[in-house]
Parts: C-alpha cells; structure tokens; sequence
C-alpha cells in the first residue's frame, strides 16, 4: 500500500517567505518613520475624527484654521484643505466637543454673515467620525430632474461596478481553481492602495510610476502569500473549511498591522481632480473618475484576452472546471494557482488604488468594508466564473448607487444584498454559473 508522503516547504520557498517579511517590515517602518503620509491629525492617541467643512456659495474655504476643545482635555488643531475640508483627530468620542472657526484666518474676499456662530458643538454617534458643516453663506439651490439623477448615478455605479469588478474576478478565480473564499482578499485591496501611498507619498514617486509600482507591489505580495501560506496548507491537504478560517484570521491580523502604521484616519492620494468635465450635461464626472473608467476597461479586456486566447488562461479555465482532470491531462495545477494568486492579487492592489480616488482617501479597513459586496457580485454571477463575477460587479455598482434615489445612502449596500437574495431564490446557481449535476 503506497503511504501519502508530506513534504515540506522547500528551503528557498522559507528565504523567499523570510525576504518578503523583511520587505513588509521595511515598509510599515517607512509609514511609522514618516509623519506627512497622513492627511489628518490623527495619531495613535487620537483615534476618532472630526470632520470640519468650510464653505460659502457652495465652494469650500481653504487655508481656515479650525480648533476642537473638549472638557479637561487640549486644543486640536486642523486647516482646510482646497475643498473646505479639515479633520481634527480626537481622543475621546464619549464627550461633546467644541468646534471653533478662527474669523482672523477667512480669505479677504469671504465675510460671514452677522450673528455667523463660528463656535459650535459636535458629539460623535455609533462610529468614529463626527461631521460639522459651517456655511458661511448659502449656495445657489439648482433642481435636479429625476431622470437626470437616474443618468448621473448610473454612470457612477457603472464606475464603481467596473472597480469592484477588478477585484471580484481575482477572487472569483481563486475560488474557482482551489475552492478558497478568502476573506483576506480585501485586505489585498487594502495593501494595492497602501502601496500607492508608499510610493508617491514617501519615496516621492510621480502617480503614473507609483501607480503601476504598487500593482507590482500588490502581485509580488500575493506570490508570497501563496508560496508561504496558501501552498503548504494545500500540501498538507487542509480541507476549504479550515482554509476559510485561516484566510479570516488573516485578514483580522492584516487589518490591525495596517491600522498600526497608518492610523486611524483617511489619507489621500495625490492628482485627484474634483473638478467636472464639461459638456456632459446632468453626468458629473470628473477627469479622474474617466480615467479610472477606461484603465478598468482595458484591463478587463487584457485580461479576458489573456483568459481566452492565451495556454495560460486555457489552462486556468480548465483547472477551474475540474482540477483532478486538468492534473491528468498534464497541466502543471501548482503553477496554474500560483499564477492566479499573483494575478488576483494584482487586480485587488489596482482596484483599491482606483478606489481610494472613487471614496476618496485611503483607510486601514477600506478594502473590508466592500469585500461583502465582492461576495456578492461573485455570487450573483456564478461562483468560480470570472465573467460571471464582472458581470454581478456591474449590477451590484448600479444597484449600489441607484438605490439611494429611493434609501438612504447609508444603506444602500443592504439593498444590493436584498437583491442578490432575490434573484438567487430564482436562478441558485447565478447568472452565468452552470447547474451542478449530481450522480
């Protein structure tokens, strides 16, 4: 009787793994070692954020000094930025704070009207930003038709769909060719845009080279998690259920090292344009969301040719519908995985630097906070499709922004899951996905 033999990793795999953890040091210690990466005031004392908009007629007021006070505690101090914006970081949710607009820091050219309050009180609610709006004098109001607003917030959520897109068929496909749901794969968006900060905020690197530098980053960080994590387990032939529960333990361990080294805060990146193209009547889009329009489109179509067309893709297809048979046929399946760990990984990092323009800024748990939105689209349009996870990104975009003609916009993500649960109670397997035949 042949006897199942383990092996362990080979030594190259542990210095390749050693190398990466080193990498992963000397980053997190560049973001500890440098303070201008962060947008806000917000230290590891200060974990909750005020934030201050300053406008008047609708635009905002930059270069306001802003100050918060709170019973026995310091002064905090914030400037607006070009939008009007500061956010003051706090150490304490639990007491009212005292928000005050110095009037010796308005520009010459804006007064506030007579009895303006430049003092006002803010309290936190249920989560750890606060908001305070001083409008020094009111806007123009301009009517929107309903028809306009549906125009307009379709094109947003075809940008959002297209963003999550990038990052659902990575997940899609690792489910697809290892049987994973990996719950880390938010953070992988997470470190894509980390990245980005790293390169063109610390080390100064232009956005265009930093841009496609943190892809890179992103990819290399997903070669080394499946050579020291995900591979030995595989060998070790852990079954998806305790795969699942490491990938969770995962991405809780990942989230907390960014929170450390980055804060608690909302960092931005640089070259973010606010201003609208014109010409395009009731659709508001500004050049960077454009751009982040068409980079979206072309590398699903890089990719899907790369799907499709390429032994690579033809491979990954295969093992992805039945990978004892793939194996059998000579396909090299270790390779093929790893090959989707890297590109899942490079998509995820590109998808969190497009998503950090679309919030915008960068946070230590943006990625979690649509990696459920992700399961869905993957869900909805068929578990271990590729396009089938482009396809239900899509819909899920438009459902997401759509949505909030009729809810509040702070649930418009529990409306795109009502969805997915409707149309799952009719077609099970999702749009794409192919009903499983048994016996």
């Amino acid at each position: 009787m042949a006897s199942i033999r383990i092996s362990r990793p080979p030594s190259a795999v542990l210095r390749f793994v050693l190398g990466m953890l080193g990498l992963v040091l000397i980053t997190v210690s560049m973001f500890a070692l440098t303070p201008q990466a962060a947008a806000t005031t917000d230290t590891e004392d200060n974990p909750y954020t005020i934030s201050v908009n300053v406008k008047t007629g609708g635009d905002g007021v930059e270069g306001v000094t802003v100050t918060a006070t709170g019973e026995g505690t310091e002064e905090f101090e914030a400037v607006t930025n070009k939008m009007g914006l500061a956010q003051i970081g706090v150490p304490s949710k639990d007491i009212p704070w005292q928000v005050t607009v110095d009037e010796d820091t308005l520009p010459e050219d804006v007064k506030a009207p007579t009895g303006f309050q430049f003092e006002q009180e803010v309290k936190f609610g249920a989560t750890s930003n606060a908001v305070k709006n001083f409008i020094l004098v009111t806007g123009e109001r301009h009517t929107t038709s309903f028809a306009d607003q549906v125009l307009s917030r379709a094109v947003n959520g075809l940008n959002f769909g297209l963003m999550l897109g990038l990052a659902a068929i990575g997940l899609s496909l690792v489910f697809g060719t290892t049987g994973l749901s990996n719950f880390a794969h938010g953070e992988m968006v997470t470190f894509g845009a980390i990245g980005a900060l790293l390169f063109s905020t610390v080390l100064n690197i232009p956005i265009w080279i930093a841009i496609p530098l943190a892809v890179v980053f992103a990819a290399v960080f997903g070669l080394g998690m499946d050579a020291g994590l995900w591979r030995p387990l595989r060998r070790k032939g852990i079954g998806t259920v305790q795969l699942m529960i490491v990938s969770i333990g995962l991405s809780l361990a990942l989230r907390y090292v960014f929170q450390i080294f980055i804060g608690g805060g909302t960092s931005m990146l640089p070259g973010r344009s606010s201003e609208t193209i014109p010409g395009l009547g009731p659709i508001k889009l500004t050049m960077t969301d454009a751009i982040s329009m068409g980079v979206s489109i072309v590398v699903i179509l890089c990719f899907a040719w790369w799907f499709m067309r390429t032994k690579m893709g033809r491979a990954t297809r295969a093992v992805a519908d039945n990978s004892s048979l793939a194996a059998a046929s000579g396909i090299d399946v270790d390779r093929v995985v790893r090959v989707v760990w890297v590109l899942a990984a490079a998509l995820a990092g590109l998808s969190g630097v497009l998503w950090a323009y679309f919030r915008p800024g960068i946070r230590w748990d943006m990625g979690t906070s649509v990696l459920l939105l992700m399961f869905a689209a993957v869900t909805l349009g068929g578990l271990g499709t590729a396009f089938g996870a482009l396809v239900g990104s899509i819909i899920v975009g438009l459902l997401v922004e759509l949505s909030t003609l009729w809810i509040p916009s702070d649930l418009k993500n529990v409306g795109a899951l009502v969805v997915l649960i409707v149309i799952l109670l009719f077609r099970p397997q999702g749009i794409l996905g192919r009903k499983e035949r048994i016996g």
